[in-house]
């Protein structure tokens, strides 16, 4: 099976990751995990320049995004982003009862027009963003941060396949919240472990909504490992880029459009056409793509870029179901 649905690293961890956790399995698992997180969050602190009083660990990023719409949203509130986007907003809004307003992207991805003026109590902002892989320059959402009523949410899960990141603006704005995950860049997509950075009180407000040991001993050895070696993340980030590169340019010989990408998956499109036909032929060939069977996606799969092997086996079955 080539499973390119779902955006996992097709490429395995720092080997420093497999030693900690085997370590951490012989000595610790009997206890509880640090509720705080301490030592994963001085490392945090040390790689990203972010103090660690400004730093919260989640089980995944999908965990802090929880978290954070359980310390802010009441029944009927707010909560602005475009769409098309992570679905996974959709659903945290409705178990807190709010209002969710979607605007949509235009067509070339950029900011929707009037997304800082809907007096959100939260703003969202996937950056870059799935399933398109687009980016809106830091310097654009600066300016959101400051013309937005309530919080941003800067959502980076795929952020280390871009060429620029918004966590310096952590620093300067008291509003804003850079979400981060380890499942992506640093393959540690089965562990679960995500990082959110933010202003003290912000990260205050969140401790006091979150569980006790969310993160498992682990989860946490693996992490803090994984961001000791970043040099094995951004080995495997330039290799996932270059394929990348191999793999938009191929589709599009191919017929597709394809958006340019920050991330480490393209969206691949034919206006105009059902591509769940097509998502259904490869998956008679072992062979996973995600197709959205939504108004505005059907035309578009959104492809994960794994091994250049696995690419090419995906783009040879492509041409055979012409």
């Amino acid at each position: 099976m080539i499973k390119l649905n779902t955006n996992e690293n097709p490429y395995p961890p720092s080997p420093h990751v497999l030693d900690a956790v085997a370590l951490a399995t012989n000595e610790s698992v009997r206890l509880y995990p640090d509720p705080e997180a301490a030592a994963l969050r001085r490392r945090a602190a040390e790689m990203y320049g972010v103090p660690a009083d400004q730093i919260i660990v989640g089980n995944g990023s999908d965990e802090l995004l929880a978290l954070i719409l359980r310390a802010t949203i009441d029944p009927g509130d707010r909560v602005a982003y475009p769409v098309p986007t992570y679905s996974l907003y959709d659903t945290l809004v409705a178990v807190q009862g709010g209002e969710a307003v979607r605007l949509p992207f235009p067509p070339d991805f950029r900011l929707p027009p009037g997304l800082a003026a809907t007096g959100a109590r939260v703003t969202i902002l996937c950056n870059p963003n799935s399933p398109s892989g687009t980016l809106v320059p830091v310097r654009e959402v600066d300016a959101l941060a400051r013309s937005v009523a309530g919080l941003l949410v800067v959502d980076e899960a795929y952020v280390d396949f871009a060429r620029e990141s918004s966590l310096g603006l952590v620093g300067r704005r008291e509003n804003v919240i850079v979400v981060r995950t380890l499942s992506k860049s640093f393959s540690l997509a089965g562990l679960r472990v995500g990082l959110a950075f933010g202003h003290p009180e912000l990260i205050v407000g969140l401790r006091t909504v979150k569980d006790s040991y969310n993160v498992s001993r682990l989860a946490q050895a693996a992490a803090e490992a994984a961001l000791g070696d970043p040099a094995w993340m951004q080995a495997n980030v330039a290799r996932i880029r270059a394929t990348r590169a191999k793999l938009t340019a191929d589709l599009t010989a191919l017929g597709f459009q394809v958006l340019s990408s920050e991330a480490n998956f393209v969206l691949a499109r034919r206006l105009g056409h059902d591509l769940g036909p097509l998502a259904r032929a490869l998956a008679a060939r072992d062979i996973l793509v995600r197709h959205f069977a939504v108004p505005g996606l059907t035309d578009a799969l959104r492809i994960t870029v794994g091994t250049d092997a696995e690419v090419a086996s995906l783009l040879a079955a492509i041409a055979d179901a012409h």
